[in-house]
């Protein structure tokens, strides 16, 4: 793995390890650690008001065991082990088994279903914390109550609102802040802690396993509520490439989980002590520091909203350039980090959709009904995964690998099946916003391999296009010319199109085939490969890693370098301009497949933003497929 500590030593490296620690708390654990506002809350509504000593003390040991296998067993050691050259997520996964090592389409299909469930509950995470935070105010001001869901939307449209402004400038706040958040809800755990210490019982797991077999439907129900509190653990892998595991873990086990554990107990605490379990959390700040402490959760929310919305760019990006979603307009915020993106499209759907929850729900306990249902099934699919990784990448016999992703898969087919209660409750809305995300990425992979067939289709006018530009039969005219190939014959048809409508090419032409690596990054060192097809032809492949924007003028800058005829100054680039239309004669995708990708392509951006070409250089050349 490319570790971000590699290239440090001594005190550099503690201090780098540090740094990036700290910088962690404010970027990956926002999600799951802002959940004790809203967790155990969940759970007491199952248990209901007057939840006996056996259920509290039960549902503590099932959220801290299930923090311990899941996020810091599954999580933090097992997956963060395996990598995609740094990268980490599912999708980096996906990509690492499905593609790198060989074309599986199960894998593939398997990995989209996981991303697309993220959508589902990511669009969920900011209205449900926002709302958990500002509804403190219900026994500090309850005279406020009234103006919670509105001041809630009002935070959540500021906050899509102001993403077009990156979070560079702001972004070493969000550490310092996540670690007084942290300290915060440890200290507030201890004093719960200290009014009834009976309840670090709850660490025994036998507890939680007793009530489990014990308690009947209620404690099956009690699961869906439980899951709740490593609902952001996948963000803890996903995020892994922006810091390195090494920081991760540290903060983790360090700060975040102690933090949690504290904080669930003293919670638990104050119920055993016969403390009102409404707004339990906020229960446990003493009443003159509580207007604080609902200020420090908002801010806290908000910083965890930020991280799901910048994690829905990155893993839209990567699933753009590994060609399973249609070409989105990306908008860099930051001219060093180029994680801090901006994707307009993605933003005000999320916008929509999470304002739209808010509303619809009214309260974050009317959210949490239909909250984690869609990522419980994300985390039994990374399961499923690791099960191929520790075969094929760790090459652990067939035993250990079944013993250990057969416990992690029974945990979550555990959670699955008690948050499929929540289905009728509103599960069904992030289930079909993954259904919707889904099927446009199957559609689009479809459409994509359909017009690609078509491509390879003209071979045969490649070769004899070749042919007429070796015996001199083509003009040729001052400039330099690029040609953006997605196609596997010498030849692109966008060439073939270009000499049938002007019958003349360019003193010196490049033919670009750009593609996408299963990686995250393409190294950029040595001279790139061309291969000569024509006397001032040449034919590149480029590749780029599916982190990485496809940016073709430097390149062209870097041959001329090199010594090959190109001008950068006098270049033109050759783009296709695909309509796609309906087959004829039936055999081609079926109607409504055809008619959703072709909507699709219209409304992709430019190639020409894509590839980061200036628009005055840019010539498209339209072409028709029939899929």
């Amino acid at each position: 793995m490319n570790d971000k500590l590699n290239d440090s030593s001594g005190h550099d490296r503690a201090d780098n390890l540090r740094a990036l620690s700290l910088a962690a708390l404010g970027v990956v654990f926002g999600d799951i650690g802002t959940s004790p506002l809203y967790t155990f809350k969940t759970v007491l509504d199952v248990t209901g008001p007057h939840p006996d000593p056996t259920t509290t003390l039960g549902a503590l040991s099932l959220i801290v065991w299930t923090l311990i296998v899941i996020t810091s067993f599954k999580y933090v050691a097992l997956a963060m082990s395996v990598d995609n050259e740094g990268e980490g997520g599912i999708l980096a996964l996906m990509s690492l088994l499905g593609v790198k090592q060989r074309h599986r389409p199960v894998i593939v299909l398997a990995g989209l279903f996981g991303a697309a469930l993220i959508y589902g509950d990511g669009a969920i995470t900011p209205a449900i914390s926002v709302l958990s935070a500002l509804e403190g105010t219900h026994i500090v001001l309850p005279e406020l109550a009234p103006y919670v869901l509105p001041a809630a939307v009002a935070i959540l449209i500021g906050l899509f609102a102001l993403q077009r402004q990156g979070t560079a400038r702001i972004g070493g706040l969000f550490g310092p802040i996540m670690a007084l958040w942290f300290v915060t809800i440890g200290l507030l755990g201890l004093w719960g802690i200290a009014r009834h210490p009976a309840v670090l019982w709850a660490l025994d797991p036998l507890l939680g396993l007793r009530y489990l077999a014990s308690g009947g439907p209620m404690a099956f129900l009690l699961l869906g509520g439980v899951f709740l509190c490593v609902t952001g653990a996948e963000a803890l892998y996903a995020d892994m490439g922006h810091f390195g595991r090494r920081p991760i873990r540290l903060a983790w086990s360090a700060l975040v989980f102690p933090a949690l554990v504290l904080n669930y107990a003293g919670q638990a605490a104050l119920v055993l002590a016969g403390a009102p379990i409404d707004h339990i959390f906020f229960r446990l700040c003493p009443d003159s520091l509580r207007l604080a402490l609902v200020v420090l959760a908002t801010i806290a929310t908000i910083i965890a909203s930020q991280a799901i919305v910048t994690g829905a760019y990155s893993m839209t990006r990567q699933a753009a350039q590994l060609g399973f979603l249609p070409r989105v307009r990306v908008v860099q915020t930051s001219a060093t980090g180029y994680g801090q993106i901006y994707v307009p499209s993605v933003n005000w759907l999320l916008m929509l959709a999470t304002v739209g929850l808010a509303i619809g729900f009214g309260s974050s306990s009317n959210l949490a009904a239909a909250y984690g249902i869609a990522v419980s099934g994300t985390m039994m699919i990374t399961t499923l995964l690791l099960f191929a990784a520790m075969r094929e990448i760790w090459h652990w016999r067939l035993p250990a690998a079944l013993a250990v992703a057969g416990l992690l898969a029974v945990i979550d087919l555990a959670f699955v099946s008690a948050n499929m209660v929540k289905v009728l409750q509103g599960g069904w809305v992030p289930l079909a916003m993954a259904a919707v995300v889904y099927a446009v990425m199957l559609v689009w992979r479809a459409g994509a391999a359909a017009v690609q067939a078509e491509r390879r289709s003209l071979g045969g006018r490649s070769d004899a296009a070749l042919r007429q530009i070796v015996a001199g039969k083509i003009p040729r005219v001052p400039g330099t010319a690029v040609f953006l190939a997605r196609s596997e014959v010498a030849a692109p048809p966008i060439l073939i199109w270009h000499l049938k409508n002007n019958r003349a090419l360019h003193e010196s032409v490049l033919i670009a085939d750009v593609t996408t690596a299963s990686v995250p990054y393409v190294p950029r060192s040595g001279p790139v490969a061309l291969r000569k097809l024509a006397p001032q032809v040449w034919r590149c492949e480029v590749q780029f890693g599916f982190m990485e924007p496809p940016d073709i003028p430097p390149l062209v800058e870097r041959l001329a370098a090199e010594g090959y005829p190109f001008d950068p100054a006098d270049v033109t680039y050759y783009m296709a301009h695909e309509h796609i239309l309906p087959r004829d004669d039936g055999r081609g995708l079926p109607r409504p497949v055809e008619a959703v990708f072709a909507f699709l392509q219209r409304n992709a951006p430019p190639l020409c933003e894509y590839f980061r070409v200036p628009r005055d250089r840019v010539v498209e050349i339209g072409r028709e497929f029939a899929i």
